[in-house]
């Protein structure tokens, strides 16, 4: 077959994997199929966390052996250790298949080009790197979560041109269109985790849930940064305390909250988790390694400004999804993203690397991995409470 013809199957593939979009955690999105003369006659896709990747059920939907010459199509490295579910290469291998195209290659360093070997090192033939690009994009949450062994900790953001989310008199629906707000819902089913402060529960009262059209409305484990516990004060409790979902949510706070609080949350079936602190901050690394003890490869921190600024300037921010409005306030009292530095050269900067850009009728999304310069000038007068 030809490279063109090997794109084709590898897109195919891609599509099998985005149908269980955030569903694997903390294994990654994996899609397969079987071609035999120029045509698919089976797919697979990793099932949940403890089920068989996504070789072994396309070699389950294939029903019989492969006939000969049949090519394997998959979007990730097949794995060459047993774990719960066995070698995804033995199975390749026993099942008779001698030619493997794949896109990504393992992150994981201990296994990274393994199953690549052990396949040829058997007789089959194996073609690397169709869509490298697009199949490794698949897994960011994973690739993090495997080379770091901590969270990827990623935050939202959507303003106007000139970096404001809301206008002077706070008012800021909608800034970005219906099309950029559908697509944070495609996000939100991405990442296990979500994350806002206080003062956006406080002041939005959102739902935190992922609503796709033609989708059940599925929840993640939604995270409350509440250091002084302001959000259980008032009777009237936000939705993520009192709706169908609130043995999702989780409070982070800190001992300024008060027990009592704490008790009341936890009757109400609402899990809290307390990090010591000399203030009413919470500290970002207990959370991260908090999250890691609990298996949640990733947090979506969707707010407020205030919390993204913080972790930022803490340097516990890894990724940032960053929507733009084709519209200018060009007001200085106008509410801005970012807040807290203060470089004094361009160098001193944080940037974004491995970026993309995706476009929704006018709005432009730009992600990518954050990187921070050697130095990271900080206000420390910025910032009150949380």
């Amino acid at each position: 077959m030809s490279a063109v013809d090997h794109e084709v199957f590898m897109r195919r593939a891609l599509v099998v994997a985005r149908s269980v979009w955030g569903s694997t955690h903390p294994n990654p999105m994996v899609g397969a199929l079987i071609v035999e003369d120029g045509h698919i006659v089976a797919e697979g896709a990793t099932a949940p966390d403890g089920g068989p990747h996504a070789e072994r059920l396309a070699l389950l939907a294939r029903g019989k052996a492969p006939r000969p010459g049949a090519t394997l199509y998959v979007t990730l490295e097949p794995c060459c250790t047993h774990g719960r579910t066995g070698a995804c290469t033995e199975a390749i291998i026993n099942s008779g298949i001698r030619r493997v195209v794949v896109g990504a290659t393992d992150p994981n360093p201990h296994h990274s080009g393994k199953g690549f070997e052990i396949l040829r090192q058997a007789g089959v033939e194996v073609i690397t790197g169709v869509l490298a690009r697009e199949c490794t994009d698949l897994n960011l949450v994973f690739n993090h979560w495997i080379t770091h062994g901590d969270p990827m900790l990623a935050a939202k953001v959507a303003s106007t041109l000139d970096g404001k989310i809301a206008c002077r008199t706070g008012e800021s629906k909608w800034i970005t269109n219906e099309k950029s707000r559908a697509d944070v819902h495609r996000w939100r089913r991405l990442f296990p985790g979500i994350a806002v402060g206080a003062m956006t529960i406080l002041k939005d009262n959102p739902r935190l849930t992922a609503r796709r059209e033609g989708e059940p409305e599925w929840c993640p484990w939604r995270f409350v940064f509440d250091g002084l516990l302001r959000t259980v004060v008032d009777k009237n409790l936000p939705a993520v305390f009192t709706d169908d979902f609130r043995d999702r949510t989780i409070v982070v706070t800190t001992p300024h909250g008060g027990l009592g609080y704490v008790r009341k949350l936890r009757e109400m079936g609402i899990k809290v988790w307390t990090f010591d602190s000399p203030t009413q901050r919470v500290p970002f690394a207990d959370f991260r390694k908090k999250c890691a003890e609990e298996r949640i490869a990733g947090v979506l921190v969707e707010g407020g400004a205030q919390l993204i600024s913080e972790m930022l300037r803490a340097r516990h921010l890894d990724y940032l999804l960053a929507y733009h409005a084709p519209i200018l306030f060009a007001d200085d009292k106008a509410k801005t993203i970012f807040g807290g530095m203060r470089p004094e050269k361009v160098d001193q900067a944080v940037r974004l690397a491995d970026v993309r850009h995706e476009t929704f009728d006018g709005d432009v999304l730009m992600h990518g991995r954050i990187v921070y310069p050697d130095k990271l000038l900080v206000d420390e007068t910025v910032f009150g409470i949380r």
